[in-house]
């Protein structure tokens, strides 16, 4: 039977993902959910997207304006909550509102009960413990939670697949040497040395970001390693080798489109893996900064406040709804890399 080209290949493979409808309508769902989250600042905002005001069009989702610019009396950024500021700029021109009037950080102080607030119109997933807007500072999370994910998973998958391209193509000593490297570097407690920094320093973004790298990236190291251990010894492989193809070439043109199959596999689930972590820390409280959209400090506002469901019943959703759909798309995913899958169509 003659060999399926690469471009058939592709086409095989997507068809038997869109042949899990789970895993293809989880996707859609996930890509349509993240492009909105992209685009929160459209959606959840305690600024206009854009405003009239004396004949001049103003767009102060791009930029500060003080509130000089609209009558007022301070150098400092205009309040576009403010009934007066909000009253001189209406009486001289319009504002367009996003559809929600809050930022991740905005606080509603127009509410006159203690916080944390049922869902009303104006918050429709209620307040939080500080009078936040839950449903902005969830999509707000989702974005971020996204992001970590994706970034940790990517840049780990990279460093995980050049070590284990490395170790599996030379063997010998370099690998045994890396095996037992990874082996005490994996019994670090990543946890611990999270909480202790912690305390000497405020975690953010990057730093958590940096610091989970250093771990993160062992996942793949084994299963690349086994595909270079099999593929350094296939014919075409010592064939290049004998005529002269230097190393680099041979492990990054030749073995390594073979060894991706399972990296590509498994890329949901360490995606996963990445948002757990990140909503763990969070929810422990030696994630990101307090004020931060961060999922897994929502959930600690839930826990501690049983009286207002509403924070973590609908964290909970954002945050297993989230995880749901990777799981489909990593079985997918699977299913669409499985030799045996394509070798019957």
């Amino acid at each position: 039977m003659q060999r399926p080209r690469l471009g058939e290949i592709g086409r095989i493979r997507w068809a038997t993902f869109r042949d899990n409808a789970r895993g293809y309508w989880a996707l859609i769902i996930f890509l349509a959910l993240f492009g909105l989250s992209l685009c929160a600042e459209l959606i959840a905002n305690d600024r206009p997207l854009l405003l009239m005001h004396r004949g001049s069009l103003y767009a102060p989702i791009l930029c500060d304006y003080p509130e000089t610019t609209f009558g007022g009396a301070f150098e400092t950024p205009a309040d576009y909550r403010d009934p007066a500021v909000r009253e001189r700029i209406e009486t001289e021109g319009w504002m367009l509102w996003p559809p929600i009037r809050y930022g991740y950080a905005t606080v509603n102080r127009e509410i006159a009960t203690p916080f944390p607030t049922p869902p009303t119109r104006d918050n429709i997933l209620g307040t939080d413990d500080s009078g936040r807007d839950v449903f902005a500072r969830l999509l707000y999370g989702f974005r971020l939670s996204v992001l970590f994910g994706l970034a940790l998973a990517a840049f780990g998958s990279i460093i995980g697949v050049c070590v284990g391209a490395t170790f599996g193509y030379y063997g010998g000593w370099l690998d045994i040497a890396g095996q037992r490297f990874m082996e005490v570097w994996g019994g670090l407690p990543l946890t611990y040395l999270l909480i202790i920094l912690a305390s000497f320093v405020e975690p953010t973004f990057w730093m958590l970001l940096g610091i989970m790298l250093l771990f993160s990236w062992m996942g793949l190291v084994d299963i690349v390693r086994a595909e270079f251990l099999r593929g350094r010894n296939l014919c075409y492989v010592q064939a290049a080798r004998a005529l002269g193809v230097t190393d680099r070439v041979i492990m990054f043109r030749h073995i390594l489109p073979n060894a991706m199959v399972a990296t590509i596999t498994f890329l949901p689930f360490i995606l996963n893996g990445s948002i757990t972590t990140l909503t763990s820390l969070d929810f422990l409280g030696f994630g990101l900064p307090p004020d931060s959209p961060a999922l897994g400090e929502l959930l600690a506002q839930g826990k501690a406040n049983i009286q207002a469901p509403w924070i973590g019943l609908s964290a909970f959703a954002v945050l297993g709804g989230l995880l749901m759909l990777l799981v489909f798309i990593g079985e997918a995913v699977r299913d669409a890399f499985d030799p045996n899958r394509a070798q019957a169509r």
